[in-house]
């Protein structure tokens, strides 16, 4: 009798509020894991290397571990999403970050820390992409066209605005509990997001039963293992910047030429090329969207590397002192993304790229603290209207069936982003850091900016999108 009651008022309650609390908290959750865990790990290397014995300078395969995953598992999580249902590789994912905390947790070498992180890059590179597969299966199931924006802005500051907040986090959590925590930490979050999860998302439909050749074709396995070769050897490349390896970028070319011939002729392919040639607005969405988390991380790790180097402030202060870009960003997303803007949001993100980057030429060693604070306003503000603006065109430009790998690729470019950023922060900052080499990354700031710019005035599909959403409201 009682399930019989419960089905009913599931239904009406999808059709009434389909987007209520109780669906939307274990998907902003769980998307919040992978920012959050990228930048966790940076106030912990040190720690972690007196625990367990190894010079400080072998701490930062640990970031680069993460990073990797991530950006190969985003789109890969959208593309199983696609095959088996988003539901069940969400909470997968979740499966996999408990393990993972559980791992490194209770680790005592390098290696194991390694395996630790993988599984966390993967368990929650799974919670963006599906979570965009379920927003659009319940919006649906309602009658909606379109998600409400507050849905979309709400998952992309979970899932962007919340990076810069694992450092101040992981300074306290490390200060009061030692390094071991920023792995424990995990545990009782991903429990909470299994338990809400499996109470509050409605299961996926019965699952095909398929052979095993049957799922290898349908996720196309083969682009897949590409794409990742591809990726992971262009992403060692920019690793291993300044000292420069040609061949091992010469390999990445070789890999992108095979996997792009691949997926031209494969029946369900992974990384659509025909489709991003054929949609040029969607290819320029990742491509710009990849220049603003360039920016952005290079403010959150190379300005950081600055405060603490040349004014002699602790990890936590530094953390603190960039707290503002994840309110900020929180703060302009949420109203920006209810009205479900692409074409000013996505400008004012690339001006306001342009200002802070010029404002980084500022700073020196006598130059007021405060003006770090004023800085992060502005990239905040850039995160946020470049959360909003970028996922709204995502969800406009993206075939339907295609939305989770769609969604996964636009978090790969912004990690490619973000580990450029390391690149570039590696490279100036290669012997010590210096007020020289922060106006050095200024300037390079201010070129990528006025790319930037010039590549979003001059999109004339931002101006048609927003003709038609004015003609539709």
């Amino acid at each position: 009798m009682s399930s019989r009651v419960s089905e009913p008022a599931q239904a009406e309650t999808v059709i009434d509020r389909p987007f209520s609390w109780r669906f939307t908290t274990p998907l902003f959750l769980g998307s919040a894991l992978n920012p959050i865990n990228s930048s966790l790990i940076a106030t912990a290397l040190v720690p972690i290397a007196h625990g367990v014995g190894i010079p400080i300078g072998q701490t930062a395969t640990l970031v680069t571990a993460l990073y990797l995953a991530s950006a190969v598992a985003q789109p890969t999580a959208g593309k199983a999403a696609e095959v088996f249902g988003p539901r069940r590789v969400f909470v997968t994912g979740i499966l996999a970050v408990a393990a993972g905390g559980l791992v490194g947790g209770l680790a005592q070498n390098l290696l194991t820390l390694l395996v630790s992180r993988v599984l966390i890059g993967l368990g929650t590179s799974c919670a963006y992409p599906t979570a965009m597969l379920l927003i659009r299966k319940r919006a649906r199931e309602a009658g909606m066209k379109q998600p409400p924006g507050g849905v979309l802005g709400g998952l992309q500051i979970a899932g962007t605005a919340t990076a810069s907040l694992g450092l101040p986090v992981g300074g306290l959590v490390v200060g009061g509990l030692g390094w071991r925590a920023v792995f424990f930490i995990n545990l009782p979050v991903a429990v909470i997001a299994l338990a809400a999860t499996l109470a509050w998302v409605e299961p996926d439909g019965p699952l095909e039963r398929l052979r095993a050749r049957e799922i290898a074709v349908r996720l196309d396995a083969v682009g897949i293992a590409g794409f990742a070769a591809a990726m992971l050897a262009l992403l060692i490349f920019l690793f291993e910047l300044p000292t420069a390896h040609w061949w091992i970028l010469a390999v990445s070319v070789v890999l992108w030429v095979a996997d792009i011939l691949w997926e031209l002729r494969a029946a369900s392919p992974f990384l659509d090329v025909r489709l991003l040639a054929a949609r040029p607005a969607l290819t320029a969405v990742y491509v710009r969207f990849g220049l603003v988390m360039l920016c952005q991380y290079v403010v959150l790790y190379g300005i950081t590397q600055w405060i603490e180097a040349v004014r002699g402030f602790s990890e936590s202060a530094s953390g603190l002192l960039l707290l503002p870009m994840t309110l900020v960003g929180g703060i302009v997303i949420a109203p920006v993304s209810r009205r479900n803007l692409v074409r000013g949001p996505v400008i004012a993100a690339a001006l306001a790229c342009l200002i802070g980057s010029a404002g980084v030429l500022l700073l020196d060693s006598g130059s007021w603290i405060g003006l770090v604070v004023v800085l992060t306003v502005v990239f905040g503000a850039s995160m946020g209207f470049a959360g909003a603006g970028y996922q709204t065109a995502l969800y406009t430009h993206a075939p339907a069936e295609q939305l989770g790998t769609a969604s996964g690729l636009l978090r790969t470019f912004g990690y490619v982003g973000s580990i450029a950023s390391s690149a570039i922060t590696g490279m100036v900052f290669h012997s010590h850091v210096t007020d020289h080499g922060v106006h050095l990354i200024a300037w390079i700031m201010i070129g990528i900016s006025l790319v930037l710019t010039a590549l979003t005035l001059a999109d004339r599909t931002l101006r048609t999108q927003s003709t038609a959403k004015a003609r539709l409201s």
